[in-house]
C-alpha cells in the first residue's frame, strides 16, 4: 500500500502546471470563494450573538445572564466544529467531500435565515442548530476539497492553504463591520438577515464553479454497503429522539449545555483515535502517523480554548471596558472581530511566501505547533498590564496590539494544521482525519466558553495569568518532544 497521503494521485494529471490562481491550481478559487461568502456569514453573525443573548429587551436583546450566554456560545462554538465529525462521515462513507460541502451551504443559510425571521428564542436554536451542522459539513469537506488539489509532495501545499485561509479572513473582516452597523442602526435580526444573503452570494458563486473541481473531489473514499443503510437511518433517528428527550426533560440547558458538549467531543475524539488506529485498512505507516498526530490535537486544544475567547471573554471586555471611541463616534462592539482578520489579510501572504521561500527548510509542523500555542499564552499575558480597570479604560490600540499577537500564534498552527491533517491521513478516512483537526478546535472552542463563565472584570490577573501560563507550559513541552514527534510522521513534515 502507498504510503502517499489519500488517494490524491489517483487521478491521472499533473496538477503542478496549473498555476490560473495567484500561482495554485485554478479550482482553489472555487473553494476559496464559498469559504470567504461562508465566513462571512459566519462570524458576522457571531460577531453579535453574545451581545444579542445578554443585552436587556430594551437594547434589542434576550436578556440572559452574561455568564449564561457565554456558556451558549462556546457550546455552539463547540457544537460547530464537533458536527464535521458527521459532515466528514457523510462525505467518506455516502456523499463525497464535494456534494456533502454544497448541502451544508445550503442548510447554513437556512440556519442565518431562521435567525433573521424567527423571535426570540425560537430563531437562536433554529437558526444555531442549523449552523451548527452545516457549517461543521462545509468546513471539514472545504479542507479536504482544497487537499484534492495538490499532491503529496507539492511544495505549494502550505501556501495554497495560506491562501485559501486568506478567503476565510476576507469574509471574516468584512461580516462583523457589516453586521455590526447593520445592529446598531436597524436591530439584531437586520444583521442576521445580511449574514444570510451573505450565505446565498457564497451558494450562487459555488454551484457555477464546482464543476471545475477534479474528479477526485467527489470520491467516495470508504462506500457504506448497502446492508448497512437502513441501521444508520435508525441510529440516527435513535439520535434526534434522545436529543429531544433531554432537553424538553429538562436534562440538558442552556447552564450546562457547555459542559456536556465538552463531555461529547472528549468521547468522539477518542473513539475517533481508536477507530482509526485499530482499523485493518491502515497499514503501519499510516498508523504511525495518526499517533503522531495526537500530541498535536492536544497543543491545539490548548491554543483553540485561549483563541477562541475571542468570541466571549474579548466579546465581553469590549463591551465593558475597551474604549472604543473614535473621533466622538462609538464603533460597534462586533468591529473588534475584524481586527484579527486585518491582521491575517496582510500577514497570511507573508507566512505564505516564508514557508514556500524556505522549502525543506523550514521549521517542521510541531515546532510550528509548539510555537503558536506558547505564543497564545503570551497574548493573554499581555492582559495584565490593563486588569482592574474601569470602563473605557483600555486603549483600542493596545487590543489591536494584543490581537496582532493571536494573529501570529494563528498562523503557526491553524493552516499548517489543515495542511497535516490532510498529509497525515490514511486513504481510508481522508475526510475524517480533518475532521480530528476539527475535533481539538471544537474542544477548545467549547473550553472557551466554560472558561469564560469563570472571567470576571475583578479575576482579571489569575486569569488571564494562569491561563496564559498554561499554554505557554504546553508549546514548550511540545517543543522539547518536536523530533520524536517528527520520527512517528514518517516523512512528513
Amino acid at each position: 500500500m502507498s504510503t502517499e497521503t489519500p488517494a490524491v494521485d489517483e487521478e491521472p494529471v499533473d496538477r503542478t502546471l496549473d498555476r490560473g490562481f495567484f500561482g495554485q491550481p485554478r479550482p482553489l478559487a472555487t473553494v476559496f470563494g464559498v469559504e470567504m461568502w461562508e465566513r462571512f456569514s459566519f462570524y458576522g453573525m457571531q460577531g453579535i450573538l453574545l451581545i444579542y443573548l445578554y443585552y436587556s429587551a430594551s437594547r434589542g436583546g434576550l436578556g440572559v445572564p452574561q455568564a449564561t450566554a457565554a456558556a451558549i456560545v462556546g457550546a455552539y462554538g463547540g457544537g460547530v466544529y464537533l458536527s464535521t465529525i458527521l459532515g466528514a462521515w457523510v462525505a467518506d462513507r455516502l456523499l463525497g467531500p464535494e456534494r456533502v460541502l454544497f448541502i451544508s451551504a445550503v442548510v447554513i443559510m437556512f440556519g442565518h435565515i431562521s435567525l433573521a425571521l424567527l423571535p426570540g428564542f425560537a430563531g437562536v436554536i433554529v437558526g444555531l442548530i442549523l449552523i451548527a451542522i452545516g457549517s461543521g459539513g462545509l468546513k471539514a469537506n472545504a479542507t479536504s476539497v482544497v487537499g484534492t488539489l495538490y499532491h503529496a509532495d507539492d511544495p505549494r501545499r502550505d501556501a495554497g492553504f495560506s491562501l485559501f485561509y486568506l478567503g476565510i479572513n476576507l469574509g471574516a473582516f468584512f461580516g462583523p463591520i457589516l453586521t455590526g452597523l447593520l445592529q446598531t442602526t436597524l436591530g439584531f435580526h437586520w444583521g442576521f438577515g445580511l449574514a444570510a444573503v451573505g450565505m446565498a452570494a457564497g451558494l450562487v458563486q459555488y454551484a457555477i464553479g464546482r464543476k471545475n473541481l477534479p474528479k477526485i473531489a467527489h470520491r467516495v473514499a470508504n462506500p457504506l454497503p448497502r446492508n448497512r443503510l437502513p441501521l444508520v437511518i435508525g441510529i440516527a433517528i435513535a439520535a434526534v429522539l434522545v436529543i429531544l428527550v433531554c432537553v424538553f426533560t429538562g436534562l440538558v440547558t442552556a447552564k450546562n449545555l457547555a459542559l456536556i458538549v465538552i463531555g461529547l467531543i472528549i468521547v468522539a475524539a477518542v473513539a475517533y483515535f481508536v477507530v482509526i488506529l485499530s482499523s485493518h485498512r491502515i497499514d503501519a505507516t499510516e498508523r504511525s502517523r495518526v499517533f503522531a498526530f495526537i500530541p498535536l490535537f492536544i497543543a491545539s486544544v490548548a491554543f483553540w480554548s485561549l483563541y477562541q475567547q475571542q468570541f466571549t471573554v474579548l466579546t465581553i471586555y469590549s463591551d465593558k471596558k475597551l474604549d472604543r471611541n473614535l473621533f466622538g463616534w462609538e464603533m460597534p462592539v462586533s468591529w473588534v472581530q475584524s481586527i484579527n482578520p486585518i491582521f491575517i489579510i496582510i500577514l497570511s501572504g507573508v507566512f505564505a511566501a516564508i514557508w514556500t521561500k524556505l522549502g525543506d527548510r523550514q521549521p517542521s509542523t510541531p515546532v510550528k505547533f509548539g510555537l503558536g500555542t506558547a505564543i497564545m499564552g503570551v497574548a493573554f499575558l499581555l492582559f495584565l498590564p490593563f486588569a482592574g480597570g474601569g470602563p473605557n479604560s483600555t486603549p483600542l490600540l493596545a487590543i489591536a496590539g494584543i490581537i496582532l499577537v493571536f494573529t501570529i500564534a494563528e498562523l503557526l498552527l491553524s493552516p499548517v494544521g489543515l495542511s497535516v491533517a490532510t498529509k497525515l491521513a490514511p486513504s481510508a478516512f481522508t475526510t475524517q482525519m480533518v475532521a480530528l483537526f476539527f475535533l481539538s478546535v471544537a474542544l477548545g472552542t467549547a473550553l472557551s466558553g466554560q472558561l469564560a463563565t469563570l472571567y470576571d472584570t475583578k479575576n482579571e490577573v489569575p486569569y488571564f495569568g494562569i491561563l496564559g501560563a498554561i499554554a505557554i507550559a504546553v508549546g514548550v513541552l511540545l517543543l522539547v518532544i518536536a523530533k520524536p514527534v517528527l520520527r512517528l510522521m514518517r516523512g512528513v513534515r
